[in-house]
């Protein structure tokens, strides 16, 4: 594997773990895919260092499970601004 895919593995792996970050929050930081982000946790990330791949993917999991709870936040906010603005 090349080694800047590796650096960017690591790079995002922590980055998710320091921010508690989703993985769209990692794309957007690094200015790359969802796609991107998600290969090289999930499928990079074990080969390169198997303990940052485990506290990585306990974050993403945690995320999964709170994603609903997510988007009925942001449905919420939407409506209460549209709601203040008219």
């Amino acid at each position: 594997m090349k080694d800047y895919i590796e650096d960017r593995a690591i790079e995002l792996a922590t980055y998710i773990i320091n921010n508690n970050a989703t993985v769209r929050d990692a794309a957007k930081k690094y200015s790359v895919s969802k796609s991107t982000v998600h290969k090289d946790i999930v499928e990079r990330l074990p080969r390169i260092n198997v303990s940052l791949a485990l506290a990585v993917r306990a974050i993403l999991d945690e995320n999964k499970s709170e994603r609903h709870i997510r988007g009925g936040q942001a449905t919420k906010m939407k409506y209460l601004a549209e709601k203040n603005a008219g």
